[in-house]
């Protein structure tokens, strides 16, 4: 699995943040970074949970 972030639909506003911290980050500049784009599987239903709680559908996962 690997997490495709559209930046520019992004507005940082962190839900994944709360759902998956070992996954995404804010950084000083208030922008979304990805720290796994390929997960673990184990990791996978936060993954999804972050894709489906996105506000602005920015994330998804490509197999």
């Amino acid at each position: 699995m690997k997490i495709i972030v559209d930046f520019e639909l992004c507005e940082s506003n962190a839900i994944c943040v709360d759902v998956a911290p070992e996954i995404f980050h804010i950084n000083e500049e208030d922008e979304l970074e990805v720290l796994l784009e390929a997960p673990e599987e184990r990791l996978r239903s936060k993954v999804e949970e972050s894709v489906r709680l996105c506000p602005r559908q920015a994330i998804s996962v490509e197999e």
